[in-house]
C-alpha cells in the first residue's frame, strides 16, 4: 500500500473513474446499475466533500463516494456509498484505504451512518466492510431483476461511534 495515495476526487479524474465504474458494472455483481453514468449525471448525485480516488504511480486505480439517502432533514446524517476498484489493483488494500478516507470525511462532517447494499455474491465486498466496522442489517431478497434473474441485496452499515 506504500505506492498508494488517497486524495480528493476532482472533474480531471472523470474519464478513469468512469472506466473503472464501467468495469465493475461488466463484472455483474456490483450494482444494479449496467452503464456507469455521464460525469454530469455522476456529479450530480454525489457529495463533494466525500468523493476520493486511490492513485498509484500510474494513475486513478479505485474510488468512492456517496449519496445522500434523503432530502428529510432527519436523514441529513446518513448517506449511502459506493467503492470500486480496477481489477488490477484489487487485493492491495486500496478498497480499505478509501473507506477509511470516507470514515474520516464523513465523520468530520457529523455524518452518523454509512450504509450500502451489497449483492452476497460479492463476498470480498461483504468481508471488507465488516472488516472495516459494518455491520449486516438485513437482506432484501429477490429485490430486484438484473440480468434476467432474480437478486437479493445484503444491507450494510456503519454507525459512527464518534458522532452522536
Amino acid at each position: 500500500m506504500v505506492d498508494i495515495t488517497v486524495r480528493p476526487m476532482t472533474d480531471a479524474d472523470a474519464d478513469r473513474v468512469l472506466a473503472i465504474y464501467q468495469v465493475g458494472l461488466d463484472a455483474g455483481n456490483a450494482s444494479f446499475e449496467v452503464t456507469a453514468p455521464t460525469w454530469a449525471a455522476f456529479d450530480a448525485a454525489r457529495l463533494t466533500g466525500h468523493r476520493f480516488v486511490a492513485v498509484d504511480h500510474d494513475g486513478v486505480v479505485g474510488w468512492i463516494a456517496v449519496s445522500p439517502t434523503s432530502t428529510r432533514a432527519v436523514y441529513a446524517g446518513v448517506v449511502e456509498h459506493s467503492v470500486y476498484v480496477d481489477p488490477a489493483a484489487q487485493g492491495r488494500g486500496v478498497a480499505r484505504l478509501l473507506l477509511d478516507a470516507l470514515i474520516t470525511s464523513t465523520e468530520a462532517a457529523g455524518i452518523w451512518t454509512i450504509q450500502s447494499g451489497i449483492f452476497p455474491e460479492n463476498a470480498a465486498s461483504l468481508t471488507l466492510h465488516q472488516r472495516a466496522g459494518f455491520r449486516v442489517i438485513g437482506v432484501r431478497e429477490r429485490v430486484g431483476r438484473h440480468h434476467d434473474r432474480w437478486r437479493d441485496v445484503v444491507l450494510l452499515e456503519r454507525r459512527s461511534p464518534v458522532v452522536t
